[in-house]
């Protein structure tokens, strides 16, 4: 067997992830035009994780998926957002730590968590000024003579015609 890439999915592992995919059910309060079955085929459960998968791995948009290999953005997207909201991948994350706690074992009783949520503070000086902040006059400090900018013509008086009438 060929190496696969980090967003490919081994047989070994979805035989372990397919039985928590949720499956689409049909709501039986609703009238629907078409039977069951009818209409474009499911799109397979596994090309959907593959593609979640990719997402995850490469940090890629949602609409930048490779179509010819995944198919629509928009219809992963929205499986996504199905599967999260069924659970999905809570399940996922609780299946694997499980059988991480069986492989290795993991100490329950005695857990630590630390994070920093601050700026970094040479950030600044690395990147530089933000070329987007460039000839803002109001960051702009005032002349010598300490008088603010003004336009040297008068304000013209809208309501009379801007041309000349030499009649």
């Amino acid at each position: 067997m060929g190496k696969i890439q980090s967003w490919e999915v081994s047989d070994v592992f979805w035989e372990k992830i397919a039985p928590l995919i949720p499956m689409p059910e049909r709501d039986p309060n609703k009238e629907y035009k078409r039977k069951a079955g009818g209409g474009r085929k499911a799109m397979p459960p596994r090309q959907i994780f593959e593609a979640i998968m990719y997402v995850l791995r490469t940090g890629c948009q949602w609409k930048a998926l490779p179509k010819e290999r995944f198919g629509s953005p928009s219809a992963i997207h929205t499986h996504f957002m199905h599967w999260m909201r069924a659970g999905f991948f809570v399940a996922l994350w609780r299946a694997g730590l499980a059988e991480y706690d069986e492989m290795e074992g993991i100490a329950w009783r005695w857990q630590s968590i630390d994070g920093a949520m601050v700026k970094a503070p040479l950030a600044r000086e690395s990147v530089g000024r933000n070329p987007t902040d460039r000839g803002k006059k109001r960051h702009q400090a005032a002349p010598v003579g300490g008088r603010p900018w003004c336009p040297v013509v008068p304000r013209r008086d809208r309501s009379k015609s801007a041309r000349c009438d030499t009649t």
